[in-house]
Order: C-alpha cells, then structure tokens, then sequence
C-alpha cells in the first residue's frame, strides 16, 4: 500500500489567492528545512488542550468532509502527534467545524481498537484517512480508510480499505470493510488508491480504485451500510495503475473525471474522462512529473486546467481536456495543490519544494510575478494539510502543519480574504497532541 501526504489532501480545484501578505510554509511529502530543530524523543504535554466539546449534531448537508451534517467542513489528520517516540500510531484525528470555522475542543479520535473492524479476529496496526465522499447519500460525509488485513503473500490479498460512516454524531459508528465483487477485481495487486466522484453522472458518489496491468475498479455508488456497491462491472482499461484525486469535471460535462499516473512518484499521467459508462475515455496525456494539481488558472477558458510539478518546473497545460495552451513555470513543484482564497473563481497554485510558493490565478495564466514564498508557523517540516472553505465565507482557507521529530506539532489555518491571504497570524492554532488527551 502506498505513503500518503499528511491529511486529506482535498484541494479545491477552483480559486484565487489575490494578494497574499502572508507567508506560510514547505509541504510536501518529507520537505524539511535545513535549519529545523532536530527531532526530540521527550513526552508529548497535552495540559493546555482545550476542554473537549461534544460534536455538534446536523440534519444532513451537501457541504464537503462535513462528517456530522451540521453545513461546516471538518479537517481530517493522519500521522498525529505520538505520546512518546516510537510509540504505536494512535490512529485518525477529525477536528469538526462551526460557524467560525474549525473548533479544535470539538475532536474525535478514530483508532483502529475502536473503530476497525477485524479480519480474522484480528484489527489492523495501520488506521489512515484516504478519500471523503458521502458514499450512502444521506447527507453526511463518508471517510474511506487504509488498514493492513493480515495476508500471506499467496494468491490475491484482501481489500484493505473501510468505511466509517457519517452521522450526525459525526463519524461514530465501527467502520465497514469495502466489498470489491471479485469481477470487478484483477491480478493480485491490493485494491486501494481510493477516488471519489460521480463518475457516471447519476448524482451518487462512486469509487475508483487500482486494480493491476493498466485497469481500474469502478465501483458504482451508492454504497450500503455494509460496504456494498450498487454495481460494479469488470475492471477498466486505464492509462495507468494509479488513480489520483480529488476528482473534478474537468470538461464541464457533468461527468467527473480523474488524473491517473503510471506510477507512484515521478512518472507519466493521464486525464482520464467520465461518461455514462464511468471512467473509461482516456483525454489529454500529461508530461512526467511528482505531482499533479487541477485548477481553474485562467479566466475565460472553457474547462480547468492542470499543473504538473518536477524538481526543476511546474508544467502547465490550459483548457483540458484536449490541453491546446502550454506554459511553463521557473520553480520546482513536487508537491501541488490550487485553491481559491479569494473567491474569485480563479484558482492559485500552491508549489511546494523546499518551500511553498503561491502563485495567483490571472486571466492570462500563471506566472512567477507576484509569486509569494510563504514561511512556517513554527520551526521545523511544514506541510499542506488542507485547502477549503472550514468558515462559510465562500473562500478557501488553507491549513498548515508543522512538526519536529514525533512528539511535537502545531496545526494552524489562515483564513481567506478579499485580498487573499492577508493576515500574518493564523485564525486558529493547535497541537494533534490534544488528540491524546482524556
């Protein structure tokens, strides 16, 4: 099964940034600075969390990652903060929103003790958050999540994906293994890399997942409360064996559509396109690069566009799927996400490297002037947690976390503005030690 970057990644792929006064920080899969504190092995200090708050109760929303219905986003976090170096992962934090955005008394932990379900009597060791969807159409976002079922090695492994249902206790139930019907599967590769979208366009939420050799598992939603697809087909001839989310109607056909990647890392990739039969029309091919980022960067295109980072420039390919404008960026990019922070409808793009530089959304496309190098919070590895809207004023905010070794963290979110991302100070700050607390 595959690494993930910290958190759901789960970038808005429309927006702007305006005029960004703040600097913020690196994300990217392991980007550290070289001047960051060394890694400490103390025990981690939860004294100052904050009282915990019961999870506000909703009726049911369309709001993205908004897990108990209440209208307000929640912000999921993987590799939390350990009690002390070395010790076992504690599992999946969720930290849910209200009217001003995130509220950090109000967090759940989800441990694979008390939520995983088993496999042959035994529950996993690895809990990660993987994809956000509301799978079951009732209103509540779903949570997708990795774990490793005991295998053998001898002929095809088990699914290794579950599903924590939403509720309006948020994600409070056990969670559910995910059935793959063994048509719908190929080889003997594990069935993971999880997508969310309406990929065939009837307004439930399907799944894509990698099969092996070049196919796909389409899963069509939605999904019962015991896993279950309504229907899944044969697997899918795919450009690739990686589908990459979050998923977006690239063309505007009210299908959604994928990046699928030849390989994890640096490699090749594919926009892959929706229709009434799923994910089966293969568009435009992307250059090789680590990353992907779909966004709208220019106004008054007909269809979104995409960033494609390497270690040395970000490619830039205007108006998929058939990508008929091609540009440059002068700055690596292994890491991107796009989001609009000043509700524009113009996306910025955020490149991550040794550090993260935004670029704003302009009618003629991106470019380096008015580029912003954004600093850490803190000292030590900063990465992109999240870009949405977690307060409701139609703006993307944009979460950041920042560590040093396994003990020490501090999350922080800087709302968006009119002018983009105009204050230095984040709007709420925490540790993923509080998770920990009792």
């Amino acid at each position: 099964m595959r690494a993930r970057r910290s958190g759901t990644c789960t970038a808005a792929l429309t927006g702007t940034l305006g005029a960004l006064a703040l600097t913020v920080a690196a994300c990217g899969p392991s980007t550290a600075h070289d001047d960051a504190e060394p890694a400490r092995h103390t025990p981690v200090q939860v004294a100052d969390a904050p009282a915990l708050l019961p999870v506000p109760q909703g009726k049911g929303s369309r709001t993205p990652d908004d897990f108990n219905g209440d209208g307000h986003r929640d912000l999921v976090l993987n590799d939390l903060v350990k009690a002390q170096a070395h010790a076992d992962d504690p599992g999946i934090g969720i930290v849910y929103g209200g009217e001003r955005g995130l509220t950090p008394g109000a967090r759940q932990l989800l441990s694979p003790e008390r939520q995983a379900a088993p496999t042959k009597g035994q529950r996993p060791a690895v809990f990660d958050a993987e994809a956000t969807c509301d799978l079951d159409g009732d209103g509540f976002t779903d949570l997708v999540v990795s774990t490793d079922p005991p295998f053998d090695g001898q002929g095809r492994p088990p699914v290794p994906l579950q599903i924590l249902f939403g509720s309006p206790k948020g994600l409070a139930g056990k969670a559910v293994k995910l059935v793959i019907p063994d048509r719908a599967r190929v080889g003997n590769d594990w069935p993971d890399q999880p997508v969310c979208g309406d990929f065939d366009g009837d307004d439930a939420q399907d799944l894509v997942v990698h099969a092996s050799g070049g196919q796909l598992s389409f899963l069509h939603g939605p999904f019962s409360r015991k896993g279950t697809p309504r229907t899944a087909g044969a697997p899918i001839q795919s450009p690739g064996n990686v589908p990459t989310g979050p998923a977006a109607d690239v063309d505007g056909d009210g299908y959604d559509d994928l990046v699928v990647r030849t390989a994890q890392g640096r490699g090749g990739s594919a926009v892959v396109l929706g229709g009434p039969a799923g994910p089966t029309r293969t568009g435009v091919a992307l250059p090789s690069g680590i990353d992907v980022a779909l966004g709208t960067f220019g106004k008054g295109r007909r269809a979104l566009d995409a960033a494609i980072g390497t270690m040395g420039e970000t490619s830039l390919r205007y108006d998929l799927p058939t990508a008929a404008v091609r540009a440059t960026l002068d700055s690596p990019g292994s890491a991107l996400d796009a989001a609009d922070f000043d509700g524009d409808g113009l996306s910025e793009l955020l490149s991550s490297g040794s550090r993260l530089r935004v670029f704003h959304g302009r009618t003629a496309g991106l470019a380096t002037a008015g580029m912003i190098t954004v600093e850490p919070p803190a000292r030590g590895t900063t990465r992109v947690v999240s870009t949405g809207d977690f307060d409701g004023d139609g703006r993307a905010d944009l979460v950041v976390r920042t560590y040093v070794g396994e003990t020490k963290d501090t999350v922080a979110v800087y709302p968006g503005a009119e002018k983009g991302l105009v204050s230095a100070e984040p709007s709420v700050t925490f540790s993923s030690s509080e998770f920990l607390a009792r």
